[in-house]
């Protein structure tokens, strides 16, 4: 019973009639997303899929991601999620990194597709992202699945690659089973619910939190191709969404947006990727009345590793405490932990841990030494155990000598009034090392006046801290999960 697919088919058993997945105005039930998921697994199986080959996904959301996703599981394969914005070098690297030989692409990626599977010698087959047939074929459906054991890997998630290349980090059945039924539990997830899938499903957190939670628990998928915020408002309102998921830019997005939609269905919000700064969680609620659940998570741990909980207090700024069967522990640069709420390196341990970064065993040694996985982030602890993000152990700024954490002047920069957008990126000085630099995104028709804001951040802050450097932007570069892209802001010297 380890195979995750088994969710679905329990799942159906369960609730054969109720919708598992709507996009617009059609709906799709139980029964239906599990026959057609069924009749992938015969044609990979037909086709000669071996149990642990490498599957590629290159879609948007739409029910043949999740028909697919389930299907390629259910035939013993392994998933491996690509972003169908890429270009043909990323998905090239995609491919041959991970020795996948069989992808299935959406029709309006096929440029970049087409000749990353030639090079890689990789079956290419095109896919409407929309139909829900696409990929199942005239095959009876498999009345099996494959026998897979908890500790083998169901998916590959290719890390941002800040870095250097991007590394495969492989999650087991067991790793994403046991997330999901933690977060379904974490959420008070039911059959009743209908969850809004506007996150992308090649992303971990729109896979693990919304797809896989849904589906385990006989709720309802909202599918929509891509994040707009009217879009949203008007899903919430057609289909009575009851649980909202999304990364920070999303929250800012429908803030902007004037609308009359009702969203009263809203039971619960949920926020991750990146830090929500608290002016807009608080906005957020006021004007939606819904509670917002800021927790922490990444690809390598399932991914959710702490959240803040619907029946305890919730603390603006915290990611929360540690859900079910995850350890913590906030260390310092010798391995030690740290003590009095000092900040640290969050290292963590659990169900939810990867098995290591696809066949780079020293890249795995260096990231998951003695049993504890280092996240690369700054946190601290408060004394009732809340995580607080201080920022990525990589984007800290050492000016002459100074630690500063860009998430600290961010939030600073947000609570003005002009601001809409803002990222604090470290660049080069020739005495002090680095110095800190602001890009702004100013809400429509506010002046640009960059000497107020230096002196905005100058009133709350160490004088060391402030960004020197100003420059405003239409907006920020995101990545496909929303996810401000950092690396991407060039800011002049």
């Amino acid at each position: 019973m380890a195979n995750l697919s088994h969710n679905l088919v329990q799942a159906a058993a369960r609730h054969p009639r109720r919708p598992a997945l709507r996009m617009g105005e059609q709906v799709w039930t139980y029964a239906e997303v599990d026959v057609m998921s069924a009749r992938v697994a015969a044609g990979l199986t037909a086709d000669g899929l071996w149990p642990g080959d490498r599957v590629g996904l290159m879609l948007p959301n739409g029910p043949a991601f999740v028909v697919l996703y389930y299907g390629i599981l259910r035939a013993g394969g392994t998933v491996v999620p690509i972003n169908p914005l890429f270009k043909a070098r990323e998905v090239e690297h995609y491919l041959s990194d991970s020795g996948t030989r069989r992808l299935f692409a959406a029709e309006q990626s096929m440029r970049e597709a087409e000749p990353a599977a030639r090079a890689t010698d990789t079956h290419l087959a095109r896919i409407d992202p929309s139909d829900i047939t696409a990929g199942a074929g005239a095959h009876e459906p498999l009345a099996t699945v494959a026998d897979r054991d908890g500790e083998a890997t169901a998916a590959i998630f290719y890390t941002s690659g800040t870095t250097g290349h991007p590394k495969g980090a492989e999650l087991t059945h067991h790793n994403l089973a046991r997330n999901a039924d933690a977060v379904t539990r974490l959420f008070e997830l039911t059959e009743q619910d209908v969850v809004l899938g506007c996150l992308p499903l090649f992303h971990i957190f729109g896979q693990g939190c919304a797809m896989n939670t849904a589906l385990q628990q006989g709720a309802c998928l909202v599918l929509l191709p891509r994040f707009d915020p009217a879009a949203v408002l008007h899903a919430i309102e057609q289909h009575r969404v009851t649980v909202f998921e999304g990364v920070p830019t999303m929250y800012a997005a429908l803030l902007q947006q004037q609308s009359d939609a009702d969203t009263s269905s809203l039971r619960l919000c949920v926020s991750g990727g990146a830090s929500l700064p608290v002016p807009v969680l608080h906005a957020f609620e006021q004007r939606f009345g819904c509670a917002v659940l800021e927790g922490f998570g990444m690809s390598e741990c399932s991914p959710v590793v702490s959240f803040n909980h619907l029946h305890r207090p919730r603390k603006p700024g915290s990611v929360g405490t540690p859900i079910k069967g995850v350890e913590v522990r906030v260390l310092a640069p010798d391995g030690t932990e740290v003590q009095g709420g000092a900040v640290g390196e969050l290292a963590v341990r659990g169900h939810n841990v990867m098995t290591g970064y696809w066949q780079r065993p020293e890249a795995t040694a260096e990231a998951i030494p003695d049993g504890w996985l280092r996240t690369g982030d700054l946190v601290r602890q408060d004394e009732d155990g809340y995580l607080f993000v201080v920022d990525r152990k990589k984007d800290m700024i050492i000016r002459g000598g100074y630690n500063i954490y860009p998430r600290e002047i961010e939030d600073v920069l947000y609570e003005h009034p002009d601001i809409l957008e803002v990222a604090v990126i470290g660049i080069p000085h020739d005495t002090l090392g680095e110095d800190v630099a602001a890009a702004i995104v100013l809400r429509p028709g506010v002046e640009q006046r960059p000497d107020e804001l230096r002196q905005f951040v100058k009133d709350r802050v160490a004088p060391y801290k402030y960004p020197r450097q100003i420059v405003f932007l239409d907006g920020l570069p995101k990545g496909g999960s929303g996810k401000v892209l950092k690396r991407e802001i060039a800011i002049p010297r």
